[in-house]
């Protein structure tokens, strides 16, 4: 399995805001006939979270584990003058260009772990993958899961990565053995994680991680005025999640540690 290009879609119709969190990401219409959840590039965080989005979430489809499609979703010049809430307005006009949407689950709920089940092996795969993109965001409090036609769904990785909000201490970041796990939802069930550490070490490397990378539109690595080019920023999130990779072992000790530590 390869890391494949995503589809691009245009957004015809806006149809709700969805008021989780401080992004507004909104429920849309594309021209494909589909409905998304609509992450903008306007929002808080801005393209840093897109670009979170999208390498959590196809990193985790490349995994083999259960994430909505990502499109690219573009929005025209034109789109949101008609809107009447001035700040919705706002966001869809800084939004203009190229945007990123989940394929909408219809009729999905949130998960609660102390309602729905996760099996032992599910669970250390989640947990594995939130450890290796330091996703601070699938606690009790906001678990990101959804269940869907009765199976478990990963939404909302713009939470990872959070080094490119500071930027500077990428490479420590990188070494990190991720303490936060100890804040994981599924982390009480996730008791097999030597044997997913053992396949997601080898199935992931350094070719494969490149072409997650390359995935990243250049129109979302304009940044700093033109300090760093997009090939630099692509760059050391390669680097980042190579390093990671090669020191995998910290988080999972961390992993296994934070389990042993009583609540």
């Amino acid at each position: 399995m390869n890391p494949e290009n995503l589809r691009t879609v245009n957004v015809i119709r806006y149809i709700t805001p969805l008021r989780e969190g401080g992004s507004l990401p909104a429920l849309a219409e594309a021209d494909d006939d589909f409905k998304y959840v609509l992450k903008f590039r306007g929002a808080g965080h801005g393209v840093k979270a897109l670009i979170a989005e999208l390498l959590g979430g196809e990193i985790a489809r490349f995994l083999g584990l259960p994430v909505p499609e990502l499109v690219f979703a573009t929005l025209d010049e034109g789109f949101g003058r008609t809107e009447g809430d001035e700040e919705i307005q706002d966001l869809l006009q800084f939004s203009q260009g190229l945007n990123l949407g989940l394929h909408y689950l219809s009729g999905a709920i949130t998960y609660d772990a102390a309602v729905n089940n996760c099996d032992a092996l599910l669970a250390s795969k989640i947990v594995w993958l939130d450890a290796f993109i330091t996703n601070v965001d699938r606690t009790f409090r906001n678990t990101n899961l959804l269940i869907w036609h009765k199976e478990l769904w990963l939404i909302d990785h713009g939470a990872s990565f959070y080094f490119h909000h500071s930027w500077e201490n990428w490479k420590a970041n990188a070494m990190s053995p991720f303490p936060l796990i100890k804040d994981h939802v599924l982390l009480p069930k996730a008791t097999k994680m030597e044997e997913v550490h053992k396949e997601f070490t080898e199935k992931l490397n350094e070719t494969v991680l490149r072409e997650l990378v390359n995935l990243i539109p250049s129109d979302w690595l304009q940044w700093e005025n033109g300090a760093i080019s997009p090939e630099e920023i692509k760059e050391v999130y390669f680097q980042f999640l190579s390093i990671r990779l090669a020191n995998a072992d910290l988080f999972l000790k961390q992993t296994q540690d934070a389990r042993k530590t009583p609540i």
